[in-house]
């Protein structure tokens, strides 16, 4: 061997490191120390020198423009980049340029498509590990994040601070063609795509084109059937992780949407928009027919059949047609011999919640229809509306 050269190491079995074996001629040189505390290996002594700082908090290098301290210089260098704006690293296949060369090979799976983290529980690979232990929570149930609100629990932080804004009403997220604000980044994404009308995501079944590879995705789960959301207490199962959170509030009784006027609080948003109505007296949908107007385009729609006749909701049972839906539910209950509603006064039971209504009329005596014309008093609307032919005869 050459002079100069270290000689071979061998194991130690009283320190459980290696030491260095000097012969005649070599110069020795010390590696492999133990870290007393935690016991790791460290190939030099600068190595451990650097290591020890973990434990003694050290952090020798500081940074001029924001004073954050660190424990080592490759480290510092890299956080440095934040203020210099430095992007050393350069995807080849699109341009795009990184601070850091991990993040670059992170970026670089997008276009290789390699997903080297894969979920021992189902199968799913994922880009980054991040990703990975993200998806565990969905096996193991882990919801360490809760709400100090409403209690609700979420499995990511990055849950947690979305569903904050729902109580703050904070709207972080600005588009800079119209201003309107979104409280989601991926929504603000979204609303861009009505500015630029750009669409380049198109199904292969039917030809729709799509402004976000994310919509074309669940677009296409109308002709597989696909829904792999699935809840955990009841099993109904959804094409769109959006409807199973908002169909979870079914069962937590979540309600994080709250009127400002009146203190009524919904489970959904479009509720609340609809609820707003009441106060603020809009109704900007109208009848073509006899232009009476509308809060809700719902209310719309079922006002129209008055005019057209439609009458789309059948009972299976006998045949009879209903022009609202709510109306069928009522009716089947005469088949079903259903009678949920029960007074607490005679243990009568009805149907119908307002025919319970009517029937408690009997027992407390109220007479809540006035005639203004004499100021007489009737117990139901269809008694004052027979007493008006008196006034109009």
């Amino acid at each position: 061997m050459e002079s100069g050269q270290a000689g071979p190491c061998v194991p130690s079995h009283e320190s459980g490191t290696r030491r260095t074996v000097v012969q005649p001629g070599w110069r020795a040189v010390k590696r492999n120390v133990r870290c007393e505390i935690c016991g790791k290996i460290c190939l030099h002594e600068a190595n451990l020198k650097t290591h020890m700082r973990i434990h003694t908090g050290e952090k020798p290098f500081s940074c001029d423009e924001c004073g954050k301290g660190f424990s080592n210089k490759i480290t510092f260098n890299q956080h440095m980049r934040i203020h210099t704006g430095e992007k050393p690293f350069r995807c080849v296949e699109c341009g795009q340029r990184f601070s850091h060369k991990m993040t670059l090979n992170q970026h670089m799976r997008i276009h290789t498509g390699e997903k080297p983290f894969s979920c021992d529980e189902c199968g799913q690979n994922f880009r980054q590990k991040p990703n990975l232990n993200r998806h565990m929570k969905i096996h193991t149930g882990d919801k360490p994040f809760s709400c100090d609100e409403c209690g609700q629990r979420f499995c990511q932080r990055a849950g947690l601070i979305q569903h904050i804004r729902i109580h703050t009403g904070e709207k972080p997220f600005s588009c800079g063609e119209c201003g309107q604000r979104f409280r989601q980044k991926g929504s603000l994404h979204r609303h861009v795509t009505i500015h630029t009308a750009e669409k380049p995501f198109s199904c292969d079944e039917c030809g729709q084109r799509f402004s976000l590879k994310t919509t074309l995705k669940q677009h296409i789960r109308t002709h597989t059937g696909d829904k792999p959301f699935s809840c955990d207490d009841c099993g109904q199962s959804f094409s769109q992780n959006a409807h199973l959170n908002r169909h979870m509030r079914i069962h937590t009784g979540d309600k994080p949407f709250s009127c400002d006027e009146c203190g009524q609080r919904f489970s959904r948003n479009s509720h609340l928009n609809r609820h707003m109505t009441i106060h603020t007296g809009d109704k900007p949908f109208s009848c073509g027919e006899c232009g009476q107007k509308f809060s809700q385009k719902i209310y719309l729609n079922q006002h129209i059949r008055i005019h057209t006749g439609d009458k789309p909701f059948s009972c299976d049972d006998c045949g009879q047609s209903f022009s609202q839906k709510a109306n069928l539910n009522h009716h089947m209950m005469i088949h079903k011999g259903d009678k949920p509603f029960s007074c607490d006064k005679c243990g009568q039971r009805f149907s119908l919640k307002t025919n319970l209504n009517k029937h408690i009329i009997i027992h407390t005596g109220a007479r809540p229809f006035f005639c203004e014309v004499c100021g007489k008093s009737f117990r139901w609307l269809t008694t004052l509306k027979i007493h008006m032919h008196v006034h109009t005869k």
